[in-house]
């Protein structure tokens, strides 16, 4: 006797989400969003300066503004602010923090990279990262003046010393947690140890490391005022320090939008670069 079997019913697709069906749409929904956060803000910031009505204490978007056109162009013979314009102090700060962050980034790689295959130089050399990482950076910033003088070594010492423990510590907690079983793998083709690092571990840790990045370089942002406290003009930091020093509020507000937002482009771009370089991030 033969039986007939009956094909088995195709599954049903699952029902997508609505922002699948509409690619856009959740990105315009995304984009009206934080545009109605900041026009929210805005409105917050305007009746606060007007409820105060003290420019010295909250100065309003219009002074602001206007702060912003007198330090990005040439008036009435008077260049910028301190001689500079508004670009010019930010471009000498972003160099800095560029330099900075790199050195300090490099220097993170290499102690982690060593934590986390030494077990002996983990167990000596992890407090003192730790400590490190505790001190705020005017702490030792003071100690480089007197060994390097005002110019740009101690503020690129500062931006390096800052950058350098979150990096150490991702790559030394995602080099330590690599996965045992790739790395026997690797030995067992007849990788040495350095090339089991190489080949393997550092892939596998790779995200982690990137995120102690992109911390590293917030750090170095956040420290550049400090950086700049002496000898920092031209410069963003020395550019606020200078404006608080004579009370003038409104230019310190605009230093602070200015490092905010070109720190916000820069992590950007750090998200784009980890995008491209980690496609395999979160895939396990």
């Amino acid at each position: 006797m033969t039986t007939l079997l009956a094909p088995a019913p195709a599954p049903e697709r699952a029902a997508k989400p609505a922002a699948a069906l509409a690619p856009g749409g959740g990105l315009r929904r995304r984009v009206a969003l934080r545009l109605l956060a900041l026009l929210v803000l805005y409105v917050l910031w305007e009746i606060a300066a007007r409820t105060l009505k003290n420019p010295t204490f909250i100065p309003g978007p219009g002074a602001v503004w206007h702060q912003l056109v007198l330090t990005s162009t040439v008036h009435d013979g008077v260049r910028g602010y301190s001689g500079h314009l508004l670009i010019e102090h930010l471009g000498v700060s972003l160099r800095r923090i560029l330099i900075g962050s790199a050195i300090g980034v490099a220097g993170g790689l290499l102690i982690g990279v060593l934590l986390g295959t030494v077990s002996w130089l983990r167990v000596v050399a992890e407090p003192v990262v730790t400590f490190v990482r505790a001190l705020p950076p005017l702490a030792y910033f003071s100690l480089f003046i007197i060994w390097f003088g005002i110019d740009e070594t101690p503020k690129l010492w500062l931006l390096s010393i800052a950058a350098l423990p979150p990096v150490a510590v991702a790559t030394a907690a995602a080099v330590h947690n690599a996965p045992s079983g790739l790395v026997e793998a690797a030995r067992a083709l007849g990788a040495n140890r350095w090339q089991s690092v190489r080949d393997v571990v550092l892939p596998s840790a790779l995200p982690e490391i990137f995120t102690g990045i992109r911390l590293a370089v917030g750090v170095a942002y956040s420290s550049v005022v400090a950086a700049e406290t002496i000898n920092g003009v031209p410069g963003i930091g020395g550019m606020v320090r200078d404006a608080q020093r004579y009370s003038q509020t409104d230019v310190v507000v605009l230093g602070l939008f200015a490092i905010g937002l070109s720190g916000l482009l820069i992590d950007a771009l750090l998200r784009i670069a980890e995008e491209r370089l980690i496609p395999w991030r979160g895939i396990s």
